[in-house]
């Protein structure tokens, strides 16, 4: 790895890019869809978060920080006749995506960008989607972020979020201390705070609820829908 650091406003400034990969370090992206399986329960809070979105044929989906693809796959394998496009910083993952949608016969166009500078156009899409991505976001980040997913919301368009939130009880709060190790207080605090939900409502969407939440070994993953 390159020990040039890439500063990037509102992200984990690392030595890989300028964005936290997604178990922290390059060298452990071959084993994150099995560790993400079982320690999130993957398949159901994805499957979950998609029922809540009630997606309509024919509209334009973002998933937000896509990773290696599995929610992008989720989403057309159950509504194929949506329009979607995924996109995430780090173009590892991004290869791990296209080949995860190539081998099912999906069709998904996979962008290179980063969340605060998103490469479209104003109020382009009907749903946005992230799930497990705003932990790895700086503070400013996510503030930033939820700013560029208003943007490129059409109106009335909504926004569907799963991730890391305030803890469920006291062992989901003792469980959580593993992400807080790996990905960093300063990008994880927030979450576990959970401030989310007053985030977004402060970015300008004028309705955000709470739609639920799941317990995992590594603490608790809350569930938001935000409507602009």
């Amino acid at each position: 790895m390159s020990g040039i650091h890439q500063t990037r406003q509102g992200f984990h400034v690392t030595s890989e890019g300028g964005f936290l990969p997604a178990l922290a370090h390059n060298r452990l992206t071959p084993f994150y869809d099995p560790i993400v399986r079982i320690t999130t329960r993957e398949y159901r809070f994805k499957k979950r978060l998609i029922a809540q979105a009630a997606l309509k044929r024919g509209q334009e989906v973002l998933d937000l920080g896509c990773g290696t693809g599995t929610l992008s796959v989720l989403i057309k394998s159950a509504r194929p006749e949506v329009v979607l496009t995924g996109c995430d910083a780090d173009p590892s993952v991004l290869a791990k995506a296209e080949s995860k949608a190539l081998a099912r016969g999906i069709s998904v166009k996979f962008d290179h960008a980063f969340s605060d500078a998103l490469p479209y156009a104003n109020e382009g899409f009907d749903r946005v989607f992230s799930t497990l991505m705003f932990h790895h976001l700086e503070p400013m980040g996510k503030v930033v972020t939820i700013g560029e997913i208003l943007r490129v919301l059409k109106p009335g368009g909504e926004f569907h979020l799963a991730d890391y939130g305030f803890p469920a009880g006291a062992l989901q709060a003792r469980l959580s201390g593993i992400v807080r190790l790996i990905d960093g207080e300063r990008t994880t605090a927030s979450n576990f705070r959970g401030e989310l939900e007053g985030l977004i409502a402060e970015g300008g969407f004028s309705k955000v609820e709470r739609t639920g939440y799941l317990k995992t070994i590594l603490g608790t993953i809350r569930f938001f829908r935000a409507i602009k």
